[in-house]
């Protein structure tokens, strides 16, 4: 699919001093006005939004500011995936920097499940804990946070996820779960904390709601130092990890995102954690070349994975440690952690790509039981699903009480209300269009299958898969200049991806598989007009090959880029995705 966005390139390309190729990539994600071009290219710290615009963030930092001037004990309670743990890091670091008596809990994924829960407020409140702060979480908390309430805590809650609300049906109020869209006559569910941090709150006035939890409580630091007086700089050299915790909670690198995740990666060589220096050595990468796919792809997993398969305190410790001998041992226990999570992670994929070609290939809707996999390794492995079969896919697993579920949908399928129509089957259910978790008994599993693929209105053409390419650019306008110009998009992700471009019936010279493990090919290109240009595709290459046969054109979508070797740079195309001539 093409996109075809309108916009005067020209112009916009003489105003910016960029090529119209990189003009019409920009006008592609959406940024149209010119100060929003502006900042797209060239924001800075700066340009963040005022955090005092967040609803409740300055009756927020003054209670936990009287209660650091108090000497009162206050804990944090942060979450389990890579968002919650930078949260609780930011939130942690500040807070003891202001001098406040401080520690942490985050909850274990099995044991407690997600958020803050009954035992966690019991526990705190035998500890003495006068104050308790959320992170990443609290915003449904409504029952857990009475009873801290009750007890007679201060509760300060920041979150981003969705505010549940409640409608007036027939003179009862009727709960809809937070994931919902809220009707304009729906009432805001909030729980009783004495300040609520979240923008997502419809009283909130800050501009962008898109925010994760890390970024939320990296603004509650900054006012927080602010009104301590502690310098801005302190606030600024914690950047990275409201980076990481953006990246890695795969919001939407848009707006001030954006900008948090370009300049984080440029303050991460500069890091004050010994134990983010450690992971990024441990994973082999070098700190001062970061990409926005490294955190997502390479670290984030390893932090993720404590969080999955033991505890994410391991991964807090890590990034708290400054002992260099104990980092290094922490973060190559992460590394490792996340190499068995990988492993199981493909044994799964394995059986349930199995289980759907074997049993459930006609099926429109994928429902595949793997009894024995980790529950918290289901949304990933029905990701991985969804993008074999592109049908909507969900995966359960046995718990000990009962069956546990994760899924991932096509455009085609919402898949909140999907499960809306079998909640009869459900013991608890929650989620989006695109993704959802819920637990049923194991005996209902086979109904649950028959009635989603009973209910689904899907068509044929509905499971195959759209590739969007924004300009159909012939190799013969690729220049290192364009290469060079194309990096000031980045960093590359959800909401901002790499430009795809296209080009049809380039002739193919020669072919060789490269790499250790060959999953490599180098093909030497010959474009109709004669212009010679090398192609990397990373694949199986020997399946390629066999693949290809005796054709000897293929249609590309590609990215250009420079290969540098022996101190000689070539143009080459890496090529994203492929349609072999006949």
């Amino acid at each position: 699919m093409l996109q075809t966005k309108r916009a005067d390139f020209t112009a916009i390309a003489a105003r910016f001093h960029i090529s119209p190729v990189t003009a019409r990539i920009i006008r592609n994600r959406d940024v149209v006005e010119e100060a929003d071009i502006e900042r797209y290219l060239h924001g800075t710290i700066e340009d963040l939004y005022d955090p005092h615009r967040l609803k409740d963030m300055d009756l927020a930092v003054s209670l936990i500011r009287r209660k650091i001037e108090d000497g009162a004990r206050i804990r944090i309670v942060g979450d389990y995936d890579i968002d919650g743990v930078c949260s609780t890091y930011l939130l942690y670091q500040g807070i003891c920097r202001c001098g406040g008596k401080v520690d942490y809990q985050i909850p274990e994924r099995i044991r407690d499940g997600y958020g803050i829960n009954e035992s966690i407020i019991r526990k705190a409140y035998e500890d003495g804990i006068d104050t308790i702060v959320t992170c990443d979480n609290g915003i449904a908390a409504r029952e857990q946070i009475g009873l801290a309430k009750e007890l007679g805590m201060t509760v300060v809650v920041t979150d981003h996820h969705e505010v549940p609300v409640a409608e007036t049906k027939e003179g009862a109020a009727e709960e809809r779960p937070a994931e919902e869209k809220k009707p304009a006559t729906a009432v805001e569910v909030l729980p009783p904390a004495d300040a609520i941090v979240n923008p997502k709150q419809r009283a909130c006035q800050y501009p962008f709601e898109g925010i994760c939890g890390g970024v939320v409580a990296y603004k509650l630091v900054q006012v927080l130092y602010e009104a301590c007086g502690i310098p801005r700089k302190e606030w600024e050299d914690m950047l990275e990890f409201a980076a990481i915790a953006t990246v890695g909670d795969v919001m939407k690198l848009q707006d001030e995102n954006r900008i948090l995740v370009r300049w984080g990666l440029k303050q991460m060589p500069r890091t004050k954690s010994m134990g983010l220096r450690k992971l990024v050595e441990a994973c082999a990468l070098d700190i001062y070349s970061l990409t926005a796919y490294h955190i997502g792809f390479v670290i984030g997993p390893c932090l993720n994975a404590s969080g999955r398969l033991q505890t994410a305190q391991l991964a807090l410790e890590l990034l708290l440690c400054q002992d260099e001998a104990r980092a290094e041992e922490l973060a190559g226990e992460l590394k490792l952690l996340n190499e068995e999570r990988k492993e199981m992670t493909a044994d799964g994929v394995e059986e349930a790509l199995k289980q759907v070609e074997e049993r459930y290939a006609e099926d429109s809707v994928l429902v595949i039981f793997l009894p024995d996999c980790h529950e918290s390794l289901a949304g990933i492995i029905a990701g991985r699903v969804r993008e074999a079969w592109n049908k909507p896919t969900l995966v359960l697993t046995r718990g000990e009480e009962c069956v546990k579920g994760s899924g991932r949908s096509i455009e085609a399928y919402h898949m909140y209300r999907a499960l809306c129509g079998v909640q009869d089957l459900l013991l608890k259910f929650g989620g989006h269009p695109m993704a959802a978790g819920f637990s049923l008994e194991e005996r209902n599993v086979d109904e649950f299958r028959r009635r989603l693929n009973e209910q689904a209105d899907l068509k044929p053409e509905d499971f195959i898969p759209k590739i969007w390419i924004d300009v159909p650019m012939p190799l013969e306008y690729i220049s290192e200049k364009l290469v060079e110009e194309l990096k000031i998009l980045e960093p590359f992700g959800q909401g901002n991806e790499k430009p795809q471009f296209a080009q049809k019936n380039l002739h193919i010279r020669s072919v060789r598989v490269l790499g250790k493990n060959r999953n490599a090919v180098k093909l030497s290109l010959v474009t109709e007009q004669g212009l010679p240009m090398d192609g990397m595709l990373f694949t199986e290459g020997d399946r390629f090959v066999e693949e290809l046969g005796h054709s000897r054109t293929i249609d590309v979508i590609y990215y250009p880029d420079i290969n540098e070797y022996n101190g000689n740079r070539t143009l080459q195309i890496i090529i994203r995705k492929y349609k072999i001539g006949s």
